[in-house]
């Protein structure tokens, strides 16, 4: 299958509903799921129809329009309309604990909707729905010049290893670590992709593979083991990688087996990027220990598309993340710039975000 280039909508409104695409089938299938409402999009998230820090975040800030827009039809009262709209942004609360756009975005509709709370319900509703669109547009626009930053870092030649998909699957366009791969491929340089599988949920077998391919950027998958044979090989130039939230002092919390790959690559001299809208940064949480990491289900590790390869009755760890301390990041990229994890510039960027989150 392949698509046209620049047609890929991870997240789109269509008739007065959210579409995403099922990321659970890719690359076997392609096609949309709708929804309608808050707990439809919260079980899209926690089902992992759509992942990834950013498109999270705004499929999120869809479920809170969703539901204001469902709920007008059923509940003129404002009391009750308010009771059960807060009960809907509580359940796309619950849908995933890591990544910290999801409650980045619940923040901002909710506080846009107190703001709001005297217009009249159908008025307050569409205002909701212009900041879910709106959240997507700066997604887009955010990616593009945090590609265009990340860029500068990659010289023409480069192989570059990435974990996981942080690419436009993982944010409303274009992504974050595959953003700058695309970026550095529009200004004119060659650099090939390493893809780690990442198990257990082959995010980058199956999503970054495949996005690479429709793009013809060159991309070679691995199994996660084999990343450190490469690099001691001197097959591998430098390491980008997306993240689910980072601390404050710069700890990063990204999918499983990112920490691995983090301290392969410090032990081999390989640079290692982090690719982040200023939305994923906590300035909240002071270091990673403080990051909470999501559990899912045994059976991810088991099987994979109901093929179970573990025997019966054999216990399962299954943590989605890790967390890799700040002195392993070469830097962070972000839309405002890349800043390295420790030194006087990031200290007062960070100084300066809590400044304009009133933290200070």
């Amino acid at each position: 299958m392949v698509l046209e280039k620049d047609r890929v909508e991870t997240l789109r409104w269509r008739k007065g509903r959210l579409e995403m695409i099922d990321q659970r089938i890719l690359p076997a299938r392609f096609r949309y799921l709708a929804y309608h409402g808050a707990r439809g999009v919260a079980e899209g998230i926690r089902s992992m129809v759509v992942r990834g820090a950013p498109a999270i975040g705004v499929a999120a800030a869809y479920g809170v329009a969703l539901e204001a827009i469902f709920l007008i039809r059923r509940e003129k009262n404002r009391a009750r309309f308010a009771a059960r709209l807060q009960k809907g942004i509580g359940v796309l609360a619950q849908s995933r604990p890591t990544a910290v756009n999801l409650f980045w975005a619940l923040d901002r509709m909710r506080r846009l909707w107190e703001k709001n709370s005297a217009r009249k319900l159908p008025a307050l509703a569409r205002i909701l729905l212009r900041e879910a669109h709106r959240i997507r547009e700066e997604d887009v626009r955010i990616n593009r010049v945090m590609g265009r930053h990340g860029a500068r870092l990659l010289k023409s030649g480069m192989r570059v290893l990435t974990h996981c998909n942080a690419g436009a699957l993982a944010t409303a366009g274009h992504g974050t670590a595959l953003g700058v791969f695309r970026s550095a491929v529009a200004q004119g340089k060659k650099i090939s992709v390493v893809a780690d599988e990442t198990r257990p949920f082959l995010q980058g077998a199956r999503l970054t593979a495949w996005e690479m391919v429709q793009e013809g950027i060159p991309v070679t998958l691995i199994t996660d083991n084999m990343a450190g044979h490469l690099m001691s090989c001197g097959e591998i130039d430098a390491v980008v990688v997306g993240t689910d939230r980072v601390a404050a002092n710069g700890d990063v919390a990204n999918k499983i087996g990112t920490y691995m790959v983090a301290v392969l690559a410090r032990r081999h001299g390989i640079p290692f990027y982090v690719a982040c809208p200023v939305s994923t940064v906590d300035v909240h949480l002071p270091h990673g220990r403080g990051i909470p990491i999501e559990e899912r289900k045994p059976d991810e590790v088991t099987g994979f598309a109901n093929i179970r390869w573990a025997p019966r009755g054999v216990r399962v760890r299954n943590p989605a993340f890790d967390v890799t301390p700040y002195r392993l990041v070469t830097g962070l990229i972000t839309e405002e710039g890349v800043f390295v994890p420790g030194t006087k510039k990031f200290l007062r960027w960070i100084d300066d975000l809590k400044k304009k989150r009133k933290l200070i």
